[in-house]
Order: C-alpha cells, then structure tokens, then sequence
C-alpha cells in the first residue's frame, strides 16, 4: 500500500508546530539571550558554582530550542526529498523518504513524550536507588539486574551516570545501589519506574530448577540544586562511618570512608561509599539526602493537596511491572498494560516505549485528577 505522503507531513507539521507552542520558543529564546549576556561577563567565574549553573542552564535551554526547530527543518526536508523522488519517479529515493518519514515519526513521538514533562522537577537529574525485596539471593540477583538495565538504557542514551553506593548481598547480586543519572529531564523521564518490580522465573540458585517470584524496589528523586531551600540542621543528622566492602564482603578499603547518615526526625538513612574519601562520601550522602526529603516535603504538601480535595482513585500501585522469563517470555507494565515479549531486550535498556506509555499514562490520571 503506497504511503500518502501528503496527509503525513502535514499531520506531522501539525504536531511538531503544537509541540513548539507549548515549548514556547520566543521565551526560550529570551531565555537563552540572557543566559549568554551571563556567560560572557568577564567575573563569571569568580563565584565557581553560579558560573556552572548558567553555563549548564544554558547548554540545557540551547539543547531544548535545537530540539524542536531541528524538527521543523526535517519536516521540510522530508516534503523536498517526496517531491524530488516522485518528480523523477525514482523508486530508491521514494524508499528513503519512507525510511526517514518512520523515524521522524519516531523522533515526533518523543518530543511530544517531553512536553508532557512540565512537573516541578522534571528537568532535573534523577537519583535511582535500587532495593532487593522478597524472595532471598534471587531478589539480590534481581535487583543487580535492574540496575544494569538502568544503567545499559543511560548509556544508550549518551547520559552520564555517577554510581554512588552498592550494598552487595553475601551469595549473589545487591542489596541496594544508588546512582544519579545526569541529563535534562531524567527525573521526569525516570519518575515512572517508581514501585515494585516483580520477577518470575526458573531460579538459577535453586538446585531442582523451581520456578522462583522475586522483587525488588525502585525508587526515583529530583537531584537537588543549590537554589533549593533544604536546610537540614547539624543536630537532625547522625552520621556514622565505616569501612567499604566489595561483593561477598571483601574489604575494599583499610580506612572508615564510608558514611551511613541518618535525619532523625523522619528516619530516612542514605549510605554512601563509592568516592574515595570520608568527606566526598559525606557531601554525596547530603546531596542525596536533602534530595529525598524535597520529594518528601512535596509528597506531604501533594497528600494534603488531595485530602482536602476529596478521594482521588487515581493512584499508583505498588507492584507497577512484572517480568516473565518461565513459563513464557513477557514483560508488561500494569499500569499502563503495555506489554513486549522481547525480555532480554528489555533487560538490556530498552526500555523507552515502557517509559513513553508510563509518561502518558501518568499525565492522564493527572488531568483526571485536575
């Protein structure tokens, strides 16, 4: 069936031109005028952190504007190259606009995808912490597998990711690890792994091959930044030190560099020890601390925000995704029921269409809400 290249491009023209409406491009680009007028004072860098915000504001905002006008120019270039290939009836350049029409699609998806990212901290940095639940060394093992997904899915990507703590269990696989993973938007990308993940399959630890069920926890917070308003007072905190340790409990260092911090007040505990001194893993456990109790205080104001609203049914469970590998190979997400057989695919990141519909889904029980 020949495409209708017609009714494409300007369904696509259509959607790329409500995309930049609500980007909004001329704020974007006042913004990034006076981002620049910043950079080039010549006393920029005297202040060391404030320069490296407006040089990384403004790599951000000049990235989002290209974002969306490059879109615009591959739409025109599309409708040149149909009208070059059905002018000269040339069969190899008509393919290649089909080709290019599907990953434009594609690309359109996506940007669209990041409209809907407009929550207070969705721009920001993400840090992902990794939790084995029930279900013993398979659960370890699981958990170790998530967090390689995450990390295969940044790097696919081209994110950095920093790796802040592992906690390795005694057979196999991790207790818990955290890591930040650095690009515009990765919270709000991220936010949606949210719950608890849930694994089926022949348990490679069980010597009679049973089928084995096991879980892990996902947990996703906004980096903090040094405009927020997080002051955590000296006598909340209780910070121990001790020696890090590599898989199976192996000394990995001979000195207390290590650091478990403690808030009293709401009992949240951070642990870090993968920088290589005390105090790089005390500043690491801060940052990450005052990240989580900003998403706390915003969890608080967003529970009172629905109590006085009334009963909202549109929550999130807890158990968000399963992933089957015996008796059959699936993994669907329960929210928004997508579902692809593809497991190990999966389990090496790719995971962007889960993170698309779990993007949508999540806006739309918003807007319910509203």
């Amino acid at each position: 069936m020949a495409v209708d290249f017609e009714s494409e491009i300007k369904a696509l023209r259509a959607t790329v031109r409500s995309i930049a409406e609500v980007s909004d491009l001329e704020k974007l680009e006042a913004q990034i005028t006076d981002l620049e007028t910043k950079a080039s004072a010549p006393d920029l860098w005297d202040d060391v952190e404030a320069a490296q915000q407006v040089t990384s504001q403004l790599s951000r905002a000049k990235a989002e504007h290209d974002r969306v006008t490059s879109m615009e120019a591959r739409v025109e270039d599309l409708e040149a190259l149909v009208e070059l290939g059905q002018e000269e009836s040339d069969a190899e350049t008509m393919a290649e606009a089909e080709k290019e029409l599907a990953s434009l699609h594609k690309a359109v998806s996506e940007l669209e995808v990041r409209t809907l990212l407009n929550g207070e901290y969705d721009e920001r940095d993400a840090v992902v912490t990794i939790r084995a639940g029930a279900g013993g060394v398979d659960a370890a093992d699981f958990a170790e597998m998530l967090m390689r997904m995450y990390l295969r899915w940044a790097e696919r990507q081209g994110y950095p990711t920093n790796v802040l703590d592992t906690s390795y269990a005694e057979e196999a696989g991790l207790k818990s690890a955290t890591f930040e993973v650095k690009a515009p938007y990765a919270y709000g990308t991220l936010a949606v792994e949210a719950g608890t993940h849930r694994l089926v399959r022949i348990s490679p630890f069980d010597n009679q091959g049973r089928r084995q069920t096991s879980f892990a926890a996902v947990e996703v917070i906004p980096l903090i930044e040094s405009t927020d308003s997080i002051d955590i007072p000296e006598s909340d905190l209780k910070i121990d030190v001790f020696r890090s340790s590599g898989p199976g409990g192996q000394s990995v260092n001979t000195t207390d560099s290590a650091v478990r911090m403690t808030h009293l007040p709401t009992g949240t505990v951070v642990s870090m020890q993968n920088e290589k001194s005390q105090i790089q893993n005390r500043a690491a456990a801060l940052r990450v601390m005052q990240s989580r109790l900003l998403l706390l205080k915003k969890q608080e104001e967003e529970a009172a925000k629905k109590e006085m609203a009334g009963d909202i049914k549109a929550s999130w469970g807890d158990q968000m995704r399963s992933y089957v590998l015996h008796p059959y190979q699936m993994v669907k997400d329960l929210r928004t029921e997508y579902e692809v057989g593809s497991t190990g695919a999966v389990l090496d990141g790719e995971i962007d269409a889960f993170l698309e519909a779990g993007i949508r889904w999540k806006r739309g029980q918003e807007r319910a809400a509203e």
